[in-house]
Parts: structure tokens; sequence; C-alpha cells
């Protein structure tokens, strides 16, 4: 008895998934058990890391292809089960995108990114996009120049996309490729050039991420002038106190006067400093305790370096007793006492999820204390029914066909754990981490 199509396209669907499942494990055993005293010369070895270059290269333009193809399924499915007067485009993107990010293991915004990506590879910069496919060049190449045309139409687009592989895109480093990107960009329209670079102007943002050994590195995205006006008066400042015989590093001085500039501080050092201890309070009076604490904000530190801070600020400083479950297990409460603080319960579900988006794979901050039942489903507003999620990862749960459930309450010796599924039936596990 024959199949039928939808039949015959599964399994060949099953028959390409298995083989590239047999690829990775062949690449993956080769990867693990490579020996640098098997004799392959290195010549060789240079050869397979080009293959392998390309091959990265090729399965990134096969999974913008996929990623193309559930795009389209999803909105059609939405267009078929919702009423298309009611249906938003915008929150239909973010579901798709969303699904996208988790399989990826990568947050929703990067979700999105590659989701643009491959919509402009393929309908506006086609040559670069068989470049791709061919592996010649990285697909981060290929990102650089969907961003640098992202302003034009798609003539345009399809105009500068020609000339720039035809000039040898394929043999440019990313930022050579940004240049002439950038250089046919304008060409092909002056004025809406321009107008890109005054609408960026409204985006100027700062940021803070976490970094390497209990540090931090703190962002401005500014309009170019004042960029470089904040470089010029920092470095001014700084050959002055290097004048009067500072011993403290140009670098040093710079990052500070920051500080001192931005808090209107007398000293960078003396900044207010809340530590969320969830080891033995008498760690902070032993620096050399090998427990951890908190530092609201930017995450788990040495208790070392906790005590360092609290002992070395001239600032205001808090620490607030956080209770956990016996035996090390996770974080359970908290002590309310603390000034100007107005909302414990807030706070410690903040502090359990280290700040952070607690969708899988998402590091975005907290926007949104979420129930996960929902308040209206009669979930109630509490420490275990509670997580804090970006507002895109609060507003794509009440997509269709998404579900957040709790599988772990935290209150005992596992963590927290949400279980999200998506609209196709995929699961996804999400716990804030180890508590320090």
């Amino acid at each position: 008895m024959g199949s039928s199509p939808g039949g015959r396209e599964a399994t060949a669907v099953d028959a390409a998934l298995a083989g590239l499942t047999a690829v990775l494990t062949g690449l993956t055993a080769h990867a693990t058990g490579s020996d640098p005293t098997s004799g392959v010369a290195d010549a060789v070895r240079i050869d397979r890391i080009a293959v392998l270059e390309q091959i990265k290269a090729a399965a990134a333009a096969a999974q913008h292809a996929e990623m193309l193809a559930f795009a389209r399924s999803q909105a059609d499915a939405h267009l078929v089960h919702v009423d298309a007067d009611r249906l938003d485009p915008a929150a239909v993107g973010r579901g798709i995108s969303d699904q996208i990010a988790l399989a990826c293991r990568i947050s929703p915004f990067h979700g999105s990114r590659r989701l643009g990506t491959a919509r402009a590879l393929d309908t506006d910069l086609p040559c670069t996009a068989r470049l791709l496919a061919a592996g010649r060049i990285s697909e981060h190449l290929a990102e650089v120049v969907v961003s640098e045309t992202r302003h034009l139409d798609t003539e345009q687009r399809r105009l500068v996309d020609k000339h720039i592989v035809d000039g040898g895109l394929a043999e440019l480093t990313p930022r050579a490729a940004a240049a002439s990107a950038r250089k046919r960009a304008y060409e092909s329209d002056p004025a809406a050039y321009v107008a890109r670079g005054r609408t960026a102007r409204a985006d100027r943002r700062v940021g803070l991420r976490p970094a390497p050994d209990t540090m931090s590195v703190l962002t401005g995205f500014l309009p170019v002038e004042q960029g470089v006006a904040c470089l010029a008066a920092l470095r001014a400042h700084t050959d002055t106190v290097i004048g009067t015989g500072d011993a403290r590093s140009r670098g040093q001085i710079m990052a500070d006067t920051l500080v001192e500039r931005l808090t209107g501080q007398a000293a960078a050092a003396d900044v207010d400093v809340e530590v969320g201890i969830v080891i033995p309070v008498d760690a902070l009076l032993d620096p050399e305790h090998r427990g951890t604490a908190d530092v609201i904000g930017h995450g788990p530190v040495p208790a070392g370096i906790a005590h360092d801070l609290l002992t070395a600020t001239t600032g205001k400083r808090w620490w607030r007793r956080l209770f956990t479950a016996p035996d090390d297990g996770p974080l359970i409460g908290c002590d309310p006492r603390r000034r100007r603080f107005d909302g414990t319960l807030a706070h410690l579900i903040t502090v359990r999820d280290h700040g952070r988006c607690r969708d899988a794979f998402c590091d975005a901050p907290i926007a949104h204390l979420d129930h996960i039942r929902p308040h209206r489903a009669g979930g109630p507003t509490s420490y275990t029914n509670g997580r804090g999620v970006c507002a895109r990862g609060n507003y794509v749960r009440e997509m269709p066909g998404w579900k957040v459930e709790v599988l772990h309450d935290g209150l005992g010796h596992q963590p927290h754990t949400v279980r999200t599924t998506t609209p196709t039936g995929h699961t996804y596990i999400s716990t804030p981490g180890p508590a320090p």
C-alpha cells in the first residue's frame, strides 16, 4: 500500500534528520577524540578546519531556510485559527521567533535577529545568501551586510548586494565588508542613510553586564559626537591628574573619574552597596571565607570580595538575611527589614532569579514579576507561583498554544523549576541557577 504525500514527506524529513544526527555524532566523536600525536600532518588539520568552517556557514544557510519555512507555516496557522481582524502581527512574530530562540538555545532578542537575517537574505540579498550557502562567507559577515543595508528597500538592497558580491565580498574581513556595504548603501539612497542616523539617536542607552573576576562592563550607546566628547573629557582629566604624580594607571584614573562624575561621589569606591547574604553572617567577618554572596544587580561574588566591598566603601551599606532550606537547600525566604524597601516578596523573587528573566536561555533583566499560574485562573501571588521575566517573555506566554507551569516549588532540595511548553509541543526547563 502506497504512502500519502504527507507520509512520504515525513519519512524524507526523518531520514534527513537521521543523517544529520549521524554526521553530528561523527563530528563530536572526532572533536573529543582528536589526538595531536596521531600522526596527522598539520597541513591536513588546517584543511579540516577550513572545511568545518565552510560546513558551519552552509549549516547556517540551511537553518535560515528552516526558520523561514517554520515562520510561514506558523503565520498561516494563526490566520486559520484566529480572526484576522483581531490578529496582532507583532505578537505573532514574537511567538514565532521565541520558539526559534528556544530551539537554538539563545535569547528571544537574538532569535528575532536570526529570523530577520534569514528573511533579509532570502528576499533582498540573494547574492550574499548564495555565498553563505556555498560556505564562502561566514554567518557573521552575512549579518554585517544585512545590518548595513537594513534601511534600504528591496530593489535598492538587491543592487547593493550585487555590487558588493561582484566586488569581492568573499575576500573581505567583516570590517571591510561593513565599510563596502555602508558606502554602497549611502550611494544608493543618501537621504535614507542620513535619516537612519537621525533615527538611531533616539535609541541611545546605557547598559551593564557582569564580567569575569567580579568586574562589570558599563556601556553607553551614544551619538558619535557625544561619545567622542566623553572620552576626550576623561582623557584630558587623566592627563591633569597624572601630572600631579598620581600613582594610578591611566585606565584606573579614567574608570574612577567616570564613576565619580556619574554618581557625584568624592571617591569612586564610596558607592552604596547591598549584599544579599546566603552564607553564614560570620563570612563577612572573615575575608578568607570560601563561600559566596550576591551583590544586588550584579550576581555572585566571593565572600572575601563582599567583605572588601562592605568595609571599603563610605557609602550606604546594607546586608539582608536570606533563608535557605536545611542542608544547603535553595532560597526560601528573607528578612524584610531594610530601610527604603517596599516589597519583600518582589525583592525575594528578584534575588532568587538573579535579576534575570526566567525564560530558558533568556538573559534579559527582569521587567515584570509574572504569575506562573495566571491570576485570572486563580494563581496565587506567592513566592512559588512567581517568576521574574522580561516584558517580551510575559507577553509571549499569552499567545495561543503557550503553557507555563511549576514543576518544583523550590521549598525543598529541588530548585524552583518552571516548564514552558510551546505551540509545537516542545518543552523547556528553567531554573534560577545555583543559589550562592
